[in-house]
């Protein structure tokens, strides 16, 4: 039976983090709401529990809590920041308000070194984000490790197994976090580890042949990496039961079309169908400026061409996608979550209520490097894995206002330079995306001795592990000058580039 770590997330934007980083040590592990009851924990069965972190404050009479009887089902806990705050207050320990928070870099002493801390140095550096904090421990509980301004920086019961931390032992600012994340699952908990893509491809594999049964599956090719490798696993499990559609959309990147035939016919050919539907998006997108309805809208309007699709076809009950975790997260609440819905991805919060298909998606619980990891496995050419994301929504996100015809051909031939341009990046490689987005503004300029009133130009190029977070590239000026120098004398109707330095958090990587 396969290892479960189940994290309660209270809203923390690490929770994902946490869950990654107990993958990445050999275990599988699942995001789910803190409200989980103790009826639904044991029917998950799992190894082991941590708490999340979160934005609230358990003094807050309206604060998020668990089901208390969880405490009792002898399975080890581990809280983290928040999470180690409601264990004290649920255990009757005490938690204040601080004088003053800690945030940041922190130097821990560790006071006892035989659970969680189990070979580790008796000072540690650890990255801490609280204002609320642990004064006294519950009863049956001891303080294992402080910080000069943390009297109660890490607590446990040997006994029952529940530990808790003050500080962040997933993010890399906590040097030897991984080291505690460890001890924690392999020490306490006891677990064997040994969870593997080859482990989840052949999980994958047996699941769908089960879901499918007799069926036929239409599979949503977008001609990315994510849909390659469910379409790779799908028709690994069921063979020519199995039809790829891939719609243009008319929102596609210069060239997509043909890069997709050629890719899926030469590089890893595949059962492949090229539907036209660029005149029923853009008519459906008319007028349309709202990024929630463009994304809801174009959801819509694919559901309804893969629905036409299967007309011809016996037992096509299925629709299968490539969606991904960041995709539900961002769509809505994690699991339901205290966080909130940052943006309707057009496969998870764009798909109509009346969907007249099951969906498969296989890869709903993975990060963007893990799917690259499990399309390695599958055999899919280096060359479709090394492609950068592509939002399923097309362009339509990278222009800012009305989707046009003439606002298309603009933003297409921008972000072809882009294109173009990073590929000659000497460290192309560390580049997660790199795009262009037409702004809903015009500006003055001067071009040949004569004034214009034109298009503003953005180049956005990021750096990223997984989606979650992501970071401004900061590209040599040359670069820049390169990209900026061609869209403006090459790209008619555009006197302007700007470039975006904005992180995400807060800002996300695309624009709508």
């Amino acid at each position: 039976m396969k290892e479960l770590v189940a994290v309660l997330d209270f809203g923390s934007q690490y929770a994902q983090l946490i869950a990654r980083r107990i993958r990445e040590l050999g275990v599988y592990s699942e995001i789910v709401h803190h409200g989980v009851t103790r009826d639904e924990l044991i029917e998950m069965n799992p190894k082991a529990l941590i708490l999340s972190g979160g934005p609230a404050s358990v003094l807050d009479p309206e604060h998020p809590t668990m089901d208390e009887r969880i405490l009792d089902l002898n399975v080890p806990i581990f809280g983290i920041c928040y999470g180690m705050q409601l264990l004290a207050l649920l255990l009757s320990g005490t938690v204040d308000k601080g004088r003053s928070g800690e945030y940041g870099p922190a130097r821990l002493d560790v006071a006892d070194d035989t659970s969680i801390f189990n070979g580790l140095a008796q000072q540690l550096d650890v990255w801490m984000s609280h204002g609320d904090h642990v004064t006294i421990v519950p009863d049956g509980y001891k303080m294992l490790a402080q910080t000069a301004t943390c009297s109660v920086a890490s607590m446990g019961n040997d006994t029952k197994k529940i530990y808790g931390v003050q500080f962040h032992p997933e993010v890399v600012h906590t040097l030897q976090g991984m080291d505690m994340l460890r001890n924690f699952l392999y020490r306490v908990a006891g677990c064997r580890g040994g969870w593997t893509m080859t482990k989840f491809i052949e999980e994958s594999i047996e699941r769908i042949r089960s879901q499918v049964a007799d069926s036929n599956v239409i599979c949503a090719l977008s001609g990315g990496v994510d849909s390659a490798v469910v379409a790779a696993l799908i028709d690994r499990a069921i063979g020519d039961r199995m039809k790829a559609v891939f719609v243009d959309n008319g929102l596609l990147r210069a060239r997509e079309v043909d890069d997709i035939q050629s890719m899926f016919t030469d590089d890893y050919p595949l059962h492949i169908t090229i539907v036209d539907a660029k005149k029923e998006f853009l008519e459906a997108l008319q007028g349309v400026t709202d990024p929630e309805e463009k994304r809801k809208i174009i959801g819509e309007t694919f559901i309804r061409i893969f629905q036409a699709e299967t007309k011809d076809i016996n037992h096509a009950d299925f629709l299968a996608q490539g969606t991904l975790y960041p995709d539900v997260i961002e769509s809505r609440s994690a699991h339901g979550g205290p966080s909130a819905m940052i943006k309707s991805h057009h496969n998870v919060g764009g798909l109509p209520e009346d969907l007249q298909f099951a969906l498969i998606e296989p890869l709903k619980e993975l990060f963007k490097d893990e799917v690259r990891i499990l399309g390695k496995e599958l055999g899919l050419p280096e060359k479709l894995l090394k492609r950068k994301p592509f939002p399923g929504p097309g362009l339509a996100v990278r222009i800012i206002g009305d989707v046009t015809e003439e606002s298309l051909e603009v933003l297409r031939h921008a972000d072809s330079v882009v294109k173009e341009e990073i590929l000659k990046y000497e460290h192309f490689e560390d580049v997660w995306q790199a795009f262009a987005v037409l702004l809903p503004v015009k500006t003055v300029g001067v071009m040949g001795d004569e004034r214009t009133y034109a298009n503003v130009i953005a180049i956005r190029i990021v750096s990223s592990l997984d989606g979650m977070t992501a970071d401004w590239m900061r590209l040599p000026h040359d670069v820049l000058t390169r990209m900026s120098s061609r869209i403006i004398n090459e790209v008619h109707g555009v006197n302007r580039v700007v470039y975006d330095i904005s992180s995400k958090p807060p800002s996300t990587i695309e624009w709508e």
